[in-house]
């Protein structure tokens, strides 16, 4: 709503922060639910509730054994499949699963981990926003965060495994997110549309924005131009408008 105010093409709305969710702008002829009037301008806002997707095992064929882990131990199992593979609340389990593995395994850390890095919950998804901040070749972050984990005697190679690690995961977060987006463009099938987007993960990661645009691009049909709009307090200002043009239309 609030990127709407400032942009009428604003069609689409996306979050992907601690959680994720999308909504987007629907013909009523499409809505097979509706039993309100058909006036003008027959259109209605749709909540997809699209962290749930996946629930029915449709995403099992590109769910990991660490998806599996972060699935099992969640306390909704077998739910919001799509939102753990996303959202900010997931990222950063995600990455510490793998990289407890590779030490596990004696491919990072000479084998040698911590107890901060094998305690669960312990890698925040900051902290993978923060090494892919690292300029190409500089670790400087990146050895901020492993620090932080009591992890000693790190090497450069360490470092870019670790890294590598995270922009795996993040990478596929956003390419996640910009199916979806495309997903919903494609259906809407207009001609410009702005997708409002707002969350933690969207807003602070450095590459987030670039990755979803390179992908939607993909997956788009040829004639539908689009802008991702960072949402400025969506929250507040989107709640104030709803408000206010539901007063004057009392």
């Amino acid at each position: 709503m609030s990127c709407a105010y400032y942009n009428r093409n604003c069609r689409v709305g996306l979050i992907v922060g601690t959680g994720s969710n999308a909504c987007y702008v629907e013909r009523l002829e499409n809505v097979e639910l509706w039993d309100s009037d058909f006036n003008n301008p027959k259109q209605v806002i749709i909540n997809t509730e699209w962290g749930a997707f996946g629930d029915n095992g449709c995403l099992d064929f590109i769910m990991t054994k660490y998806d599996n882990e972060i699935d099992r131990t969640s306390l909704n199992p077998k739910k919001q499949l799509f939102e753990k593979m996303i959202s900010g609340m997931y990222m950063g389990e995600l990455a510490r699963l793998v990289i407890v593995k590779l030490t596990n395994d004696g491919a990072l850390f000479r084998g040698q981990g911590s107890e901060n890095l094998f305690k669960p919950g312990n890698f925040f998804t900051k902290y993978i926003s923060e090494i892919e901040s690292d300029k190409t070749g500089e670790f400087n972050n990146c050895r901020q965060v492993l620090e932080e984990l009591c992890l000693v005697d790190i090497t450069d190679q360490d470092c870019r495994d670790v890294r590598y690690i995270c922009e795996v995961i993040s990478k596929r977060a956003a390419q996640l997110s910009a199916a979806g987006v495309a997903c919903l463009l494609n259906r809407m099938n207009e001609k410009s549309v702005v997708v409002a987007v707002d969350g933690s993960v969207y807003r602070f990661h450095p590459h987030f924005h670039n990755m979803m645009t390179e992908t939607i691009e993909s997956l788009v049909l040829p004639d539908i131009t689009f802008d991702l709009m960072l949402s400025e307090d969506g929250s507040g200002r989107g709640a104030a408008l709803v408000a206010a043009v539901a007063s004057r239309s009392r």
